[in-house]
């Protein structure tokens, strides 16, 4: 076993990464079966509350007009989460998305609202997203504002207002049995989003609904168009959670300075110089202005030492000390019912495939994995995702990453 990279337990990550951790509240493990029902999780006859978080873009209106052509007493909120008024470089057209929400909402004869939460959006979200930058550690804000925000206050004010769900465009399926509720992946692979959704308390997930889970995009898009929405041919956000086209280095650069240091090699040799530990990623290949002296192996990023401020590359190479993980910690767990089982599948990030891990339990919260195939570009803060085939089971934290 190699030696592990720093984890948030070391000195120089300990005050900062915990305040990642400590937002975690592990979640109560009861008993499960495994049957259930899945779907929109109503019967034809009922007709539920139903607030509806409307984005301004087609996913979100497409979710609401089937509630609507469902029967549901639907009504649409916009989460104003976020005002660029401190001069960051990029869009974030937030007033063009209520704009396009009211639209929708009107096409299709509900009521509107927009509901105020920027306060509470940089407490939760932009705090945790840069003391986690600050510690050197990964953070991932589109998964924890799922859980803080949209299923945490939002649905919060919903259910002060009497509804009874919240609805999202997300692509996921909810699984009902009598003891709880369960995320799936998406129907459509290339869109699932159940991976953001890995942080969910049960409680909350029993109040999601997903109305897109069992469509394709291209099958949202026909609907979109079929309803006259006015977002049925609007393009696909791609910014960070509710802050919109800004690119996270410009974010970053806001709020936490340049501090340059050195670059270095695995055997501590001097590479050159970089202008932040903040702005690098673990595996990143390009950026990093160090061109490798091997033609068709590159340099990419292996480490992060916060210590000594140095930013650590080598080879794209399997053999790389710390570009691939055999073992790795995770911790701040949430969403299970149950205990993890001791084989579960593993996914690192939104794009990567989830792959079979044995899972040993540390403490109420805190696992161990050991990768069947070692995973390339783990880093500290990270979200894990843990599976059972299609079901999502819960996820956590990386906390510390060994070779």
């Amino acid at each position: 076993m190699g030696k592990p990279f720093p984890s948030c337990n070391d000195a120089t990550f300990s005050l900062a990464c915990r305040a990642i951790f400590d937002l975690q509240e592990l979640a109560q493990r009861i008993s499960q079966t495994e049957t259930g029902s899945v779907g929109i999780n109503f019967p034809s006859s009922t007709v539920a509350r139903i607030l509806v978080g409307l984005s301004g873009g087609v996913d979100s209106s497409v979710a609401a007009a089937l509630l609507v052509e469902q029967g549901h007493e639907v009504v649409g909120a916009y989460m104003k989460n976020w005002v660029n008024d401190e001069g960051i470089p990029g869009e974030c057209p937030w007033e063009q998305d209520i704009r396009d929400a009211l639209a929708v909402a009107q096409k299709i004869g509900i009521e509107f609202r927009v509901i105020d939460l920027v306060e509470k959006y940089r407490a939760r979200i932009v705090n945790y997203l840069i003391e986690g930058y600050r510690a050197g550690c990964t953070p991932n804000p589109d998964v924890l504002c799922n859980r803080e925000m949209k299923f945490g206050v939002f649905l919060d004010y919903a259910l002060e207002q009497g509804f009874e769900y919240v609805a999202t465009g997300h692509y996921a399926r909810r699984l009902d049995t009598p003891q709880g509720s369960f995320i799936l992946r998406g129907r459509d692979p290339n869109k699932d989003q159940s991976y953001f959704l890995s942080l969910m308390r049960p409680a909350q997930i029993a109040k999601a609904m997903f109305p897109l889970g069992d469509l394709l995009k291209p099958e949202v898009r026909a609907l979109a168009d079929k309803y006259g929405l006015p977002t049925a041919h609007k393009k696909d956000s791609q910014g960070i959670c509710f802050i919109g086209q800004v690119k996270m280095s410009d974010f970053l650069r806001h709020y936490l300075p340049d501090k340059p240091g050195k670059i270095v090699d695995t055997e501590g040799r001097i590479l050159g110089t970089h202008n932040g530990l903040h702005l690098f990623t673990m595996g990143q290949r390009k950026g990093h202005g160090v061109a490798s002296p091997r033609e068709g192996v590159a340099y990419v990023v292996v480490g992060k030492d916060v210590k000594r401020n140095q930013l650590i590359l080598g080879y794209e190479e399997t053999s790389t000390q710390g570009l691939y993980a055999s073992h790795a910690v995770v911790g701040g767990i949430s969403n299970t019912l149950l205990p993890l089982p001791s084989r579960i599948m593993a996914q690192p990030r939104y794009r990567a495939k989830a792959e079979w891990a044995a899972c040993e339990y540390l403490e109420e919260g805190k696992v161990r994995l050991s990768f069947d195939v070692p995973l390339r570009a783990l880093a500290v803060g990270q979200v894990c995702a843990f599976y059972d085939g299609g079901k999502l089971l819960g996820g956590g934290f990386f906390e510390s990453i060994e070779s």
